[in-house]
């Protein structure tokens, strides 16, 4: 008896191993560019969510009602697109990699925006000290020759 129970519990496991779900495709797949905007924004304001946390709660911003207005697309349909999309390996490995590559242009964008600005912090600090030492020369030469204009 303990043998016949050993190899059913042997076959079901085996057998479990074997079954692996596949969700049908949905009637409202969200389209793979889509998809990547979606997570992309959910990226962005995950981030976002760490680091400003009391800034979107005084704002009443709720980061996934937020994406799912501005994408059109409700609770149920991401769900069930990332559900569809994630069961093909290959697919959802194309679409993170998208994500990822969109996420690593836009921080490109903005350390060449901060690049740029700090290079143009330095520049005009620079004629407000060379202005102040002129200002200050003209002031000194004033004081030291008061005959002289």
């Amino acid at each position: 008896m303990k043998k016949i129970s050993v190899y059913i519990l042997c076959f079901m496991v085996f057998s479990a191993c074997n079954y692996s779900y596949k969700p049908e495709k949905p009637e409202n797949l969200i389209a793979k560019d889509k998809m990547v905007d979606v997570l992309m924004d959910i990226s962005l304001l995950s981030s976002a969510k760490g680091v400003n946390k009391k800034k979107l709660e005084n704002k009443d911003i709720h980061p996934e009602t937020y994406i799912y207005k501005k994408h059109h697309i409700d609770s149920l349909q991401f769900v069930e697109s990332n559900a569809y999309y994630a069961s093909n390996g290959k697919v959802y490995e194309e679409i993170l990699n998208a994500v990822t590559d969109s996420l690593k242009r836009l921080k490109d964008k903005f350390d060449d925006q901060v690049e740029k600005e700090a290079k143009d912090k330095r520049f005009k600090d620079s004629i407000k000290r060379e202005e102040t030492k002129k200002k200050k020369l003209k002031e000194f030469k004033a004081v030291t020759r008061p005959d002289q204009k």
